[in-house]
């Protein structure tokens, strides 16, 4: 298998906006699976306060805010939000604010969007719900703020034994390439790559990234960013691995 054939293919996948662009097709992903953290944990509390209290018009109302924005009306959508936000009850309140920085991102607000996860980080007393708020901050600040705007918001959850270590990690690598501190995003990566907890898609995604560096000839040595290329180069031609002829006697 030629290594010209590999860095060729993964090159001309990813060469329009190299790791910036990928990092645009799977951030909703990334960020959908943070969000949904926050939904199980509410939704649960929720839940269990409804049966609590025999009350469900906070449950209700989010459910209609969520309908809104899925039919389009995003205005109808954020008011009910801030309308649950200000009145809700249980857990909803949090979970409403969580959900209209989302909506904010998705509409291109990406400013309004963090300076509320930012809210959200200094007010939670979760420290899980504080941490998931800056690290969906930071997500958005990899294309719209600076590698320190990042750093101040992610640099001290991507550590060992953090539940959210892996996401930080991969926002921290990509604020790194987009700066041009191409060692320490290639440390970013290997540390998830290297992760035995992380999830097989993200492993695969952190394989792209690093493959792509090389590509690049920003790294020169990284055994995983050469298996990452191998990997890509026999999914995209089809290569299929065949064992080793016995040795003759």
């Amino acid at each position: 298998m030629s290594q010209d054939n590999i860095f060729h293919e993964v090159d001309e996948e990813l060469r329009s906006d190299r790791m910036r662009a990928l990092w645009r097709r799977v951030m909703p992903y990334v960020i959908g699976a943070a969000v949904g953290v926050v939904a199980i944990v509410a939704i649960n509390e929720g839940w269990q306060w409804y049966h609590a209290n025999n009350a469900a018009q906070s449950s209700d109302e989010f459910y209609t805010a969520l309908d809104l924005a899925d039919g389009g009306d995003v205005a109808a959508a954020q008011a009910q939000l801030d309308q649950l936000a200000a009145d809700g009850s249980g857990s909803y309140p949090v979970l409403a604010q969580f959900a209209k920085a989302g909506l904010l991102a998705s509409e291109g607000n990406a400013a309004e969007a963090v300076a509320l996860y930012d809210s959200l980080a200094n007010t939670q007393s979760d420290v899980r719900l504080r941490e998931l708020a800056l690290v969906l901050a930071g997500s958005l600040l990899v294309d719209t703020g600076t590698l320190a705007d990042v750093e101040a918001r992610v640099g001290t959850i991507a550590v060992e034994g953090n539940p959210l270590r892996n996401a930080a990690r991969e926002t921290l690598g990509l604020a790194q390439y987009k700066a041009a501190n191409y060692a320490a995003a290639q440390a970013s990566f290997e540390a998830v790559l290297n992760d035995p907890l992380a999830q097989s898609t993200v492993r695969n995604r952190m394989g792209y990234y690093l493959a792509q560096m090389l590509a690049a000839g920003v790294i020169t040595e990284s055994p995983e960013a050469e298996a990452a290329a191998e990997a890509i180069d026999e999914a995209l031609t089809g290569a299929e691995v065949t064992p080793a002829e016995p040795a003759a006697n």
